[in-house]
Parts: C-alpha cells; sequence; structure tokens
C-alpha cells in the first residue's frame, strides 16, 4: 500500500525570481518544504546559474504546467564573443578563442536569420537523451555523439545593450524547447568570431513576470508560517492561453467525475480545447463538443 504524502491541499502558483546558483529542482523543493505543500513541480528548468522566472506550480496547478511550458517566453542573456566553451556558457572550459569582433551592423544583420522557424542543436552539455542516456552525462564521459537539430519557433531577437567589444546584450522572444545558450554558440559561429552565454535572466514566461516573482530571502523568511500564501496566484493563471466556459451546476458535478459535462456557449469551435469554470474555480479542460466538454484533465480544488 503506497504511503499517504504529507502536507497541505494547497493550490496555485508561486512565482520565484529565481537566484543564481541554485538549481531549478532545489528551488521546487525549498517551496514545497516552505508552503508545506503535498505536491510541487515547475514549468521550465533554467540552468543553475541563470536567474528570473521559475513558476512554482502546487497541488493540483501540476495538471497546467504544460500550458505554461508551451507558452512564449522571453529572455535577457549577454554573450561574450571572442571564445566557444564545452558547455556554451561561462561555467564551461574555452574550446576556441578568435580576435575578431562585430560591429553593431554585423550584429543586427546576423540576427535575422534566427528569427522565425528555425533549426537548433541543443548544446552538448542538456538534458537532451541519446539512445537513453542524458547528453551531459555523454560529454562528462567525453563520449562522441551527435544531436539532432530540432524545431524552435522565435517570436524575436533584438540587441538591446553593446557594453564594449567583447560582450552583446539581447533579448530573446521564442516557444518551448529552446536553449538560449545554442542561439549565443550559432550567433558567435555565425559572425566567424565564436560566442557563450556570460549572463542569463528569464523575464516573463507565459502569463508569468520576473518582477512579479518572490525573492529566495522571502521564503526562507516566511517558511512555515502560513504568509507566503499570499503570494499564491491561481491556477487558473495557467490556462490563461485557453478559452474559459462556465459550467452548469449538473455539468461541473460530471465533469468533476471525469464525464463530459454541460457547459454555456462561448467563443469556441466544435473540437477545440478549453477549459470549464464553476463559480470561479476551474473545473476540467478538455474538447468542447456541442455544448459539451470531454474532460482530458479534471482539477479537485
Amino acid at each position: 500500500m503506497a504511503r499517504k504524502r504529507k502536507g497541505r491541499d494547497i493550490h496555485g502558483w508561486l512565482v520565484v525570481d529565481k537566484p543564481a546558483g541554485i538549481s531549478s529542482n532545489a528551488v521546487v523543493n525549498k517551496v514545497r518544504w516552505a508552503m508545506d505543500a503535498k505536491k510541487a513541480g515547475h514549468a521550465g528548468t533554467l540552468d543553475p546559474e541563470a536567474t528570473g522566472v521559475l513558476a512554482v506550480a502546487l497541488g493540483e496547478a501540476t495538471k497546467t504546467v504544460p500550458y505554461i511550458t508551451d507558452a512564449l517566453k522571453a529572455y535577457e542573456f549577454t554573450v561574450r564573443l571572442g571564445q566557444a566553451t564545452n558547455t556554451d556558457d561561462a561555467e564551461g572550459e574555452v574550446i576556441a578563442e578568435s580576435d575578431a569582433r562585430p560591429t553593431d551592423a554585423d550584429i543586427e544583420a546576423a540576427l535575422g536569420a534566427f528569427i522565425g522557424d528555425i533549426m537548433q542543436v541543443p548544446p552538448k552539455f542538456s538534458a537532451v537523451k541519446i539512445d537513453g542516456e542524458r547528453a551531459y552525462k555523454l560529454a562528462r564521459d567525453d563520449e562522441d555523439f551527435e544531436i539532432a537539430a530540432r524545431p524552435l519557433w522565435v517570436e524575436g531577437l533584438v540587441m538591446t545593450d553593446r557594453p564594449d567589444a567583447d560582450h552583446v546584450t539581447l533579448e530573446l522572444t521564442c516557444g518551448k524547447g529552446g536553449y538560449v545558450r545554442a542561439i549565443a554558440r550559432d550567433l558567435g559561429a555565425a559572425l566567424g568570431c565564436h560566442g557563450h552565454v556570460r549572463e542569463l535572466r528569464r523575464i516573463w514566461s507565459g502569463p508569468f513576470d520576473a518582477e512579479d516573482g518572490v525573492s529566495m530571502e522571502t521564503i526562507e523568511e516566511l517558511a512555515k508560517t502560513g504568509e507566503l500564501d499570499q503570494y499564491l496566484r491561481p491556477l487558473e493563471e495557467g490556462l490563461e492561453d485557453l478559452p474559459e466556459l462556465k459550467a452548469t451546476t449538473e455539468g461541473a458535478t460530471r465533469l468533476r467525475h471525469g464525464n463530459p459535462g454541460m457547459v454555456l456557449g462561448g467563443d469556441v469551435e466544435y473540437g477545440d480545447e478549453a477549459w470549464a469554470s464553476f463559480e470561479g474555480k476551474a473545473v476540467a479542460v478538455g474538447i468542447y463538443r456541442s455544448g459539451e466538454l470531454h474532460p482530458s484533465r479534471v482539477f479537485n480544488q
């Protein structure tokens, strides 16, 4: 018999402004402990040295994680020009150098090739699986392997600052699965000078902004007091990109039991994915068909 997980039944999102020097999983574990939550997860890993938005889902909000993971997100990052590293960031070993330095105009001209539907090869030091093994484990063991290119949607890539000849600061807006380190690596290659990420910050992810994030200091200070609850965001914010339909009383009851339930008409067409609410709370996500929502995810909050 499975052991019952201890903790509170608490549902919603805690948006953390992650500092450098801590892993995403460590942040999740700290939030779960601080809020005494039964269940927690995050919507998109940040590298340990990266900062910014780490959206932590608690309880039933974990069922909405895929919708945040799939949403657009934006990063501000600084590229160190003239050097390539084996990890494509400042944590790795320098493996190539160049004295060439592009002009601002050169950089602006090169950015266009990275916008729209592009193909991107993830860094070798990444969690991509190669024949069942994580790429970073193979890389650490000096194994010889290749990673296949994969599609990425890039909404925008703009230069926001040029502090000096060795550095350029960029802002990237992209879809799911993008590696900022790969953008820096490939931009350096395109400019003929090499490049790697020196600093990286996720400034927003879906509906969540870094400027609204809770610091780790605040989480530590308010841990186990219940006062952290004031920073909890509704589960429903994770469904912002889906249309909302109002469930009838009977429909809500049926949906909560995993059955198709009646919903009031909205701006949704047959076969569309939507979510149903009742008395202001999300009840289910599913497919709309002829006045009913056919649930794929049910929320018990």
